[in-house]
């Protein structure tokens, strides 16, 4: 490895991360497409320090590795401290040892972000393990991580309800309405967040920063998102439900996040918004596609939802997970 270069991830450096990471995308099989813009917003992410939480490796001056670390400033629903590493290498230079070697400086940046914001707590590293079969699953499993949960990538596709068939039904309710959410709704919608995904594998809250980061970043599309909120009532004014829809690639929309909280589920509010949000993409004539993640194991049941919604299964990816000691 000494004819590489290493160095912290920079701003003049968004176009090689760019074309590497979408060359991985597809060569990987993952489509996880991305674009400098995007980038910029990830290196900037709140509570990341790009000189110590990232790593490009150059082939002359040509970016061919490159990895992140990341710690969240709270504890998952079940108490624990997470660290998130991520990265890729380029298949010409696989087999040479530099993903070991980033993941060996991800895993000590993150001990120490660890034990500097959740000093004594029971931590995991966390992973995408991505395809079955994937070089990157094959490190992880070298380095003693284990797949903990499987993710199905759906699909559906909107050429049906633009020509105005198959659009989904989207229901009245007499206590709730459904909008598209404006700037002022960012602080409710992180509490209905809250509150729905924490029975949810892995979930956490989301400090305000980050959320604030998500909901204004460039790829956010507010005007196809539909949020539910309670009329009348002890709940009134409240997000009970939400679709938060991103884009990241021409002509796909993505599902980021549905969610409904406990004491409105069983009433169809998750479906009715993303009926909603469905139409919303397909009369916009911008978009081909609407893609969403799943946990397949969901105690919400949410994979049977989508297939009733017209998504279609296009590929499952896992999420790997080490144990850590946090120093106290």
């Amino acid at each position: 490895m000494t004819d590489y270069r290493w160095a912290p991830i920079s701003h003049a450096d968004l176009e090689q991360w760019a074309a590497l990471a979408n060359h991985l995308a597809k060569v990987d099989g993952t489509e996880e497409f991305t674009s400098v813009e995007d980038l910029a917003e990830e290196l900037d992410s709140p509570h990341r320090d790009p000189e110590r939480d990232t790593w490009a490796v150059w082939d002359g001056d040509r970016m061919v590795a490159e990895a992140l670390v990341s710690v969240p400033t709270t504890l998952d629903y079940e108490g624990r401290a997470r660290c998130y590493v991520s990265g890729g290498v380029h298949p010409d230079h696989r087999g040479r040892g530099l993903g070991s070697r980033l993941l060996a400086l991800c895993e000590e940046r993150g001990r120490e972000l660890l034990t500097q914001r959740h000093p004594g707590r029971e931590a995991y590293f966390g992973a995408d393990g991505e395809l079955e079969g994937s070089s990157a699953r094959d490190l992880l499993t070298d380095h003693g991580y284990a797949v903990v949960r499987h993710f199905n990538h759906l699909r559906r596709d909107l050429g049906e309800v633009t020509d105005g068939t198959a659009l989904p039904p989207v229901p009245e309710y007499d206590d709730v309405e459904l909008l598209t959410p404006t700037l002022e709704h960012e602080g409710a919608v992180r509490v209905a967040h809250e509150q729905a995904f924490a029975d949810h594998w892995g979930s956490g809250p989301v400090a305000p920063g980050p959320w604030h980061q998500r909901w204004v970043s460039r790829s956010a599309r507010g005007e196809l998102s539909t949020i539910a909120v309670a009329r009348g009532g002890e709940h009134d004014g409240q997000v009970v439900a939400y679709v938060l829809v991103g884009q990241w690639v021409d002509r796909e929309a993505y599902v980021n996040i549905v969610g409904t909280v406990a004491a409105f589920r069983g009433r169809g509010l998750a479906a009715a918004c993303l009926s909603r949000t469905i139409g919303l993409a397909a009369a916009s004539g911008g978009y081909d596609v609407i893609d969403l993640d799943v946990d397949s194991t969901s105690p919400t049941g949410a994979t049977r939802l989508y297939e009733r919604l017209g998504f279609r299964h296009l590929r499952q990816t896992a999420a790997m997970r080490r144990p850590v000691e946090v120093s106290p």
